[in-house]
């Protein structure tokens, strides 16, 4: 199985950061979250291109996530 990474969305967003739409995305993996928004600065001056009145950026998890599944047993 594949570990949890992090990767950089460069997002488009009206005024305000209203509607945001994702527009790309860095090609960086990250280890950590805090990695993803380090490297944050400089990636959204790469993409200053983007037809957009604002430009932001947000790290996601990406890969495979495990959810812990409880089971309720009756109590009796």
């Amino acid at each position: 199985m594949e570990p949890v990474y992090f990767i950089l969305a460069i997002m488009g967003c009206g005024d305000g950061q209203a509607a945001c739409q994702e527009q790309r995305v860095e090609p960086v993996r990250y280890e950590t979250a805090a990695e993803c928004r380090a490297a944050m600065p400089v990636a959204l001056q790469r993409h200053t291109d983007i037809d957009f009145p604002v430009v932001s950026a947000a790290c996601r998890a990406s890969g495979p996530v495990m959810v812990k599944n409880e089971v309720k047993r009756p109590r009796g």
